[in-house]
């Protein structure tokens, strides 16, 4: 079973290597906090100096801890967002749920590097769209990425902060959510309103929105590129047969009745994907993640993946079809739960070997912009 990268040209203003070769992708992938950080880290980039930027972009996402300490803070912010979850008394069972699954999320992400990613990939993304934009639109030049997560710092209200103190003129917040869902971004822009709702002063950037981009054509064209890559791996004799496995971020169904477009999103875009592939394979829209006992969108990732070795169905090509950059659902639940150890349970059981490799979606091959 093979994960595909999913690491896209955002709007065409982000240019991506190809996917790292199979044999070494795992190798990559455990080090990719550290080389993401080691990258963000040594990068000067040349717009983001101390001149004053006339256009500000807001990368909105969720966020990650990027420190083992941060888990419990990162969870806390997520259980608490009634744009995210709705629980009964909220104000107190989500500080419970919180501390009680700090130690299993700690160790989930000490196997990946003791941290998450994303903040380094975010950067990364940053300062390649605002070089970008300044060579194709100097009109709005400088611009300048601002990093707005929902449950780590920067928080949103924080990088609205700064783009007012740096007296941005127009800010333009852009999803990093391909696929629009009332959960994710409509959490993010939420937070927007509330930081305007809660001062007397009206916003002195004038704000415009990228709230999703689904079936953009350079995202099609990324993630049909990939399949292709990694399709190409497997044996001549075997490569019609293997089974795509796109997979999404599930949502509780509660989300889903309330009319949240996220499901319809993300099967427009493998619809897009797989018509650009010419229908090539057999293929599955599945969704992962899911927590707790209530009703989630299924099927289920894990569940597809065992039904299918079952019934001998050994070669399977998963991508994470949702997903922008890495993190703890990509490296630990694809590439450790999934990959490692689901694989390696149905290989023993069948005697035959179920293929295995784990691409990277943002491997240090990404950062060559």
């Amino acid at each position: 079973m093979a994960v595909l990268g999913g690491a896209c040209r955002l709007m065409q203003l982000v240019r991506w290597s190809p996917p790292v070769s199979l044999c070494t992708s795992v190798f990559l992938r455990r080090q990719s906090t550290a080389a993401a950080a080691a990258f963000a880290s040594s990068a000067a980039p040349e717009t983001q100096e101390n001149r004053k930027p006339k256009t500000g972009i807001l990368m909105l996402n969720m966020g990650g801890p990027e420190k083992l300490e941060d888990v419990h803070d990162f969870l806390l912010r997520l259980f608490m967002d009634t744009d995210l979850l709705q629980l009964p008394v909220q104000n107190k069972l989500g500080p419970f749920i919180a501390k009680r699954r700090t130690p299993k999320i700690q160790e989930q992400y000490s196997k990946i590097g003791g941290g998450s990613p994303i903040k380094a990939w975010t950067t990364t993304q940053g300062e390649g769209m605002v070089k970008l934009l300044d060579e194709m639109c100097p009109e709005t030049a400088p611009h300048k990425f601002y990093i707005g997560f929902r449950y780590v710092h920067p928080l949103t209200e924080e990088a609205i902060e700064q783009m007012e103190k740096d007296g941005v003129e127009r800010a333009v917040a852009f999803t990093q959510y391909p696929q629009y869902s009332c959960s994710t971004t409509g959490s993010s822009l939420n937070a927007i309103y509330r930081y305007y709702s809660s001062r007397s002063d009206r916003p002195k950037m004038r704000w415009s929105v990228i709230d999703r981009w689904p079936t953009h054509p350079l995202l099609i064209e990324c993630f049909a590129e990939h399949v292709v890559n990694e399709l190409e791996k497997f044996p001549a004799e075997k490569r019609d047969d293997v089974v795509i496995l796109f997979s999404a971020h599930s949502l509780p169904l509660s989300v889903v009745n309330r009319g949240d477009p996220y499901p319809q999103e993300v099967g427009a875009t493998v619809q897009r994907v797989m018509d650009r592939l010419g229908h090539c394979n057999p293929y599955r829209l599945v969704w992962q993640s899911k927590v707790g006992p209530m009703a989630w969108l299924g099927p289920q990732t894990d569940e597809v993946i065992k039904g299918l070795c079952q019934r001998g169905k050994k070669n399977l090509l998963l991508v994470p079809i949702a997903f922008t950059s890495d993190h703890i659902e990509t490296l630990h639940e694809l590439d450790i739960e999934y990959s490692q150890i689901l694989g390696e349970e149905h290989s023993r059981e069948s005697l035959l070997p179920v293929s295995l490799t784990c691409p990277s979606i943002c491997g240090p091959g990404a950062a060559r912009l």
